[in-house]
């Protein structure tokens, strides 16, 4: 059997995953919380050991976006931190004035839970105000832009059904500590090409 159980709360982000294949012995120990850059490299789903854990809001892979004006991303879980083959969850503060621009996923599901700040989220034809506490839930293949209309920073909590849109974060950001200019039009526009099959942004 395999669940898991996603819990967010202002101040931490539990996770709890049960262990598939364990010996009947019991699992090996969790290992350490991620909190820097480092990470693991990617090995098929069938190797992957999920790790329980536990995060801190600031904790995770932090990154650096070279887009969207240097906003700060968090990779909380994926197949790479924590070891889930199936979902994957991030923390991202835009800073003000600055927008994700319109675009889909093709095949996944999103949540954006938003933890601090004011904007609009634009869902298709229609645009609502968010501010903290609002959910929003966009559907696979919907056109959605989320834009930061305060003085501080948007914080959000994203959640994906399937996995794939954090390769497409790592290609545009970089480890938290090194530099991160700014990407070129022709540099975003080729990881963008690589990665259409999870994010495909209105030209």
């Amino acid at each position: 059997m395999r669940f898991s159980t996603l819990m967010l709360g202002l101040g931490c982000i539990v996770v709890t995953v049960s262990c598939v294949g364990c010996r009947a012995q019991g699992a090996a120990p969790a290992p350490p919380r991620v909190s820097s850059g480092a990470v693991p490299a990617m090995r098929p789903d069938a190797d992957i050991a999920r790790m329980p854990l536990v995060l801190a809001t600031s904790e995770g892979e932090r990154r650096i976006r070279r887009v969207m004006g240097g906003a700060l991303a968090i990779i909380k879980v994926d197949r790479r931190n924590g070891g889930s083959p199936d979902l994957m969850m991030g923390y991202e503060e835009l800073p003000p004035g600055q927008a994700i621009q319109p675009h889909r996923h093709p095949g996944m599901d999103e949540i954006i839970f938003v933890h601090r700040g004011t904007g609009t989220a634009a869902l298709g034809d229609r645009t609502v105000s968010v501010s903290a506490g609002t959910t929003v839930f966009i559907p696979r293949a919907t056109r959605v832009t989320l834009r930061n209309t305060g003085s501080e920073p948007l914080a959000i909590a994203f959640f994906f059904s399937q996995p794939g849109y954090e390769e497409y974060l790592r290609d545009t950001s970089t480890p938290e500590g090194q530099a991160a200019p700014p990407l070129s039009a022709p540099e975003l526009a080729a990881i963008r090409e690589r990665h259409m099959a999870h994010i495909v942004f209105d030209r």
